[in-house]
């Protein structure tokens, strides 16, 4: 690599790591996020959100779609995005945006990291996640996608998005592991997003009782349990450290 295209690859690194840093900076000075995860915040604002997506729905759609893309591109983390989806949009609807936008926004962020950060991630990173090399060498689609399926074991979602530059995984394996790999717990959490918004449709407080006899909310819990214990399995025997 000669001076010019290392110099290139650093100005504009750089460049991303500071509107990273600007986009984070308004984001928590405009917003205050423990208003966002409160129920009486959500349940108050509630008539407001929804009626403003049934008067612009596909500005709306749009809208989110991008903000998903670039906050999974600045390193956010999808757990916002899937219950404002389900709140919102509904289970269906909701989840076919999220997925897509979030699959596009992980390999917008892989593809970034593998340009201009891979030694760093390498050097970081490869030591943490050794074991996992013989498994992306055999077939690196399945096990990511594997991967993807148990949550990363607890790697961060950021983390999990750049993992693959560590074994050089090919661009299309990357976007259909990611998409199929994240669909089952995302759907999960879109669910009960939309079945929150259920539940305070009907004017009800979130509590143990309300869970227990809802099954717009029970369900989607007890689905994600079922995958949590699944993802524990496959972990166990397929990603041991």
């Amino acid at each position: 690599m000669n001076l010019k295209s290392l110099n290139l690859k650093l100005v504009l690194g750089i460049t991303y790591l500071t509107i990273i840093s600007i986009g984070l900076y308004f984001l928590f000075s405009l917003v205050d996020i423990k208003d966002l995860m409160s129920y009486e915040f959500i349940r108050s604002n509630k008539d407001v959100i929804l009626k403003y997506k049934n008067e612009n729905f596909l500005f709306l759609t749009i809208v989110f779609f991008l903000f998903s893309i670039i906050w999974v591109l600045l390193l956010g983390f999808a757990m916002p995005l899937l219950i404002f989806s389900g709140f919102v949009f509904g289970k269906w609807w909701g989840i076919l945006i999220v997925l897509i936008s979030t699959t596009l926004g992980a390999t917008l962020l892989y593809l970034l990291a593998g340009f201009f950060f891979s030694e760093m991630i390498k050097e970081k990173l490869a030591p943490k996640f050794s074991t996992l090399k013989e498994f992306f060498r055999k077939n690196d689609t399945l096990y990511f996608m594997m991967f993807r399926f148990v949550g990363g074991g607890g790697v961060p979602y950021a983390v999990q998005n750049v993992l693959p530059t560590l074994f050089e995984m090919p661009l299309k394996n990357y976007f259909i592991a990611t998409f199929i790999g994240s669909m089952p717990s995302m759907f999960v959490t879109v669910a009960l997003g939309s079945g929150i918004e259920r539940v305070i449709d009907k004017n009800a407080e979130i509590s143990i009782s309300t869970v227990l006899f809802s099954p717009e909310i029970y369900i989607p819990i007890i689905a994600f349990f079922l995958i949590l214990i699944v993802a524990f399995i496959i972990r166990k025997f397929y990603f041991k450290q």
